[in-house]
């Protein structure tokens, strides 16, 4: 039997110490259980938060460019078949491709303004210049009854062919300086080719035309 103590007998007194420590076993579990359940409440804040933070700073700013460019296969920086480094030049235009496509019926159009000054028939007369029938294929300076400038005379060894005729047709003074002519020139090339083509029928005996 238990003592009586103060009226209680010890068994109550023991029970009571028993239900004591129980509920402040229980208080500090609880309290426990509520720093876990807060610390995770906190965290996932925290997380969630961050995450919104992060969105706002880096949404729509992607990067322009990548850090590494991987080149895929075939992509050179040399220039490719389409796309050219220069452009081409296009193709010279020569004299005897002129010729080939000259129009007669075009040159005697352009030899109009030489007629002040040339005749172009078999026989005609020598004017300003002499007469121009046959002239290619002729000796420069060797039409007779005309008195040439020295600068002719001095080309009286060559012969009239469509490349010295094209020149001179061109620029007579600067093709042979000093001489007495005072024509300025044909400037187009279709225009001198046409006229070729022209003298060429004014001839019994013209010379081939250059290939």
């Amino acid at each position: 039997m238990l003592p009586l103590l103060n009226g209680r007998s010890g068994a109550s007194i023991v029970r009571q110490r028993a239900q004591g420590l129980y509920e402040l076993d229980f208080d500090m579990a609880f309290f426990e259980a509520n720093k876990i359940v807060a610390g995770l409440l906190t965290a996932g804040v925290v997380a969630l938060g961050s995450s919104f933070v992060a969105e706002l700073i880096f949404e729509g700013h992607e990067p322009e460019e990548h850090a590494y460019q991987i080149a895929t296969v075939g992509e050179t920086d040399e220039p490719t078949q389409m796309e050219s480094a220069e452009p081409e030049a296009a193709p010279e235009i020569t004299l005897a491709s002129l010729l080939a496509n000259a129009d007669p019926a075009a040159g005697e159009k352009v030899a109009k303004k030489c007629k002040a000054c040339h005749t172009f028939e078999r026989g005609g007369a020598n004017r300003i210049g002499p007469n121009l029938y046959g002239m290619l294929g002729r000796k420069i300076a060797s039409h007779d009854g005309f008195k040439y400038s020295d600068a002719l005379q001095a080309k009286s060894g060559e012969a009239w062919n469509y490349e010295g005729l094209d020149g001179f047709l061109a620029s007579p003074k600067a093709w042979a300086p000093g001489t007495k002519m005072s024509f300025a020139g044909v400037k187009k090339p279709e225009d001198r080719a046409a006229l070729l083509a022209y003298l060429r029928l004014q001839s019994a005996n013209p010379p081939p035309l250059p290939e």
